[in-house]
């Protein structure tokens, strides 16, 4: 049967309709609106997300992408200190706003009582193209940006996180963290952002999210009153085309600092968040590190090598990696941990364990994990997580967000239907296809204050 178009689509596209979200296409310049009503409170979240991230910026020019955003707070044509209303006086008409940068994207956001949203609308239309960068306000800014730098180079985590992806990615952008190297960050200037904003920052390049207590036929006249007013860019946005070869071997990071604790991290290379394997590996992370009966959990801190372990295995649009943490117990070594995990996952797998690695794993861990009460274990978590995701406008733009990055807003919606089809044999084949000690990289953080290191 044929969809009757309803009149408030005038000059939109409509392209689908998945999980109570409607998304159109502006015709006149290509901008991606996602809609969806939600009375439950009298306010809206408007979030604007922009297809570039660090994985868009090249050497020289890391951090652009951050320092960018936060000079997109200076002000802009209509909106800034001179004026009525700036970015932040929104805060006085009782909205949530900020921005995030990451990887594959950027976003700026507002919850704001339903009243307010006509005016969030026109300060982040504005912004869009009329953002003014100034490198006077790039030179107050920095002090705030160097700071956040600091913060993280004292992490323990966070920097071997850094060191952990550097190590991993040799050809890919996803070498750099989305901070910046220092020198870049140092050596900034309005002139090279404005290049940046100039390539990126159009209608062609970003979804508008409105989430809320909303009529969709006035949301979208509102979207196309204040964001049709620009044309589609006049050059294409242009591609990251960098494919990361395939590694040779195991790479190694080890990392001295003071602060604690002793840390080891063990990384492997994952497809991207569209690929076929992308819902399997996403169970297997649930399975081994969710709660105290999970794999790591019971293999690690049960008996007593570990104080915590958490596994990061978020979605991105290009291969990206899957990295398991691991919280050193006191004086347990650096290389007990690391072979106890390689064993613990070399046991999950359907064949016999290579001992080569030389330290036994604990009896409970042996050959166990992957059968099907672990595998609705997992299922049930998942489930858990994506419906605190629909928690309240904000959240669910968020996630959405996520997945406009990745190169697919419904990945959100169709996630757990997608997550039920997994199979035993399908965790188990990603097992065995990705998770080679010869293709994983290896960090260790060591303390310099403590003791229970290898020397």
């Amino acid at each position: 049967m044929k969809k009757t178009r309803p009149f408030f689509t005038t000059g939109y596209k409509f392209i689908q309709a998945k999980g109570g979200i409607s998304e159109y296409l502006l015709i006149k310049n290509g901008l991606s609106v996602l809609v969806m009503p939600d009375h439950s409170s009298p306010t809206a979240t408007l979030m604007v997300t922009y297809r570039a991230g660090s994985r868009n910026e090249v050497t020289g020019n890391t951090g652009s992408t951050h320092i960018l955003e936060h000079l997109m707070f200076k002000g802009s044509k209509k909106f800034n200190k001179k004026t009525k209303h700036n970015v932040w006086s929104l805060e006085n008409l009782g909205a949530r706003m900020n921005a995030t940068t990451w990887l594959d994207r950027t976003n700026y956001y507002e919850t704001v009582p339903i009243e307010h949203l006509d005016i969030a609308m026109q300060i982040e239309a504005d912004r869009m193209r009329n953002a003014i960068l100034r490198d006077e306000d790039l030179k107050t800014e920095m002090t705030v940006v160097r700071n956040e730098f600091e913060r993280g180079e004292n992490d323990p985590q966070e920097l071997l996180d850094k060191e952990i992806w550097a190590s991993a990615f040799t050809a890919h952008p996803y070498h750099h963290s989305t901070i910046g190297w220092k020198s870049d960050i140092e050596n900034s200037n309005a002139q090279a952002l404005q290049k940046f904003y100039d390539t990126f920052y159009h209608p062609n390049n970003a979804t508008v999210t409105v989430i809320g207590d909303i009529e969709a036929g006035k949301v979208l006249a509102m979207v196309k009153k204040y964001f049709g007013a620009y044309q589609r860019s006049k050059n294409e946005i242009p591609e990251m085309h960098t494919k990361e070869p395939t590694q040779s071997g195991q790479r190694r990071v080890i990392v001295h600092r003071t602060s604690e604790p002793n840390t080891v991290a063990l990384a492997w290379k994952i497809p991207k968040a569209l690929h076929a394997d992308a819902h399997a590996i996403q169970v297997l992370a649930t399975i081994l590190s969710s709660g105290k009966s999970s794999v790591l959990y019971r293999a690690l801190v049960d008996h007593g090598f570990a104080t915590a372990v958490r596994v990061s295995a978020f979605p991105t649009r290009d291969p990206g990696l899957f990295i398991i943490y691991v919280s050193l117990a006191p004086r347990v070594t650096h290389g007990e941990v690391e072979k106890l995990v390689h064993e613990t996952i070399e046991n999950l797998k359907p064949r016999r364990p290579n001992r080569k690695l030389g330290v036994e794993v604990p009896t409970e861990a042996s050959g166990k994990g992957l059968d099907r009460a672990s595998l609705a274990r997992a299922r049930k978590l998942l489930e858990a997580e994506v419906a605190f995701a629909r928690d309240g406008s904000f959240a669910l733009a968020s996630y959405i967000n996520e997945a406009i990055a990745i190169g697919d807003w419904t990945f959100f919606t169709t996630f757990m239907e997608k997550i039920q089809r997994v199979s035993e044999k399908d965790v188990l084949r990603v097992l065995e296809k990705y998770f080679v000690p010869e293709q994983s990289t290896v960090g260790h953080y060591i303390s310099t204050v403590t003791t229970s290191h290898e020397k």
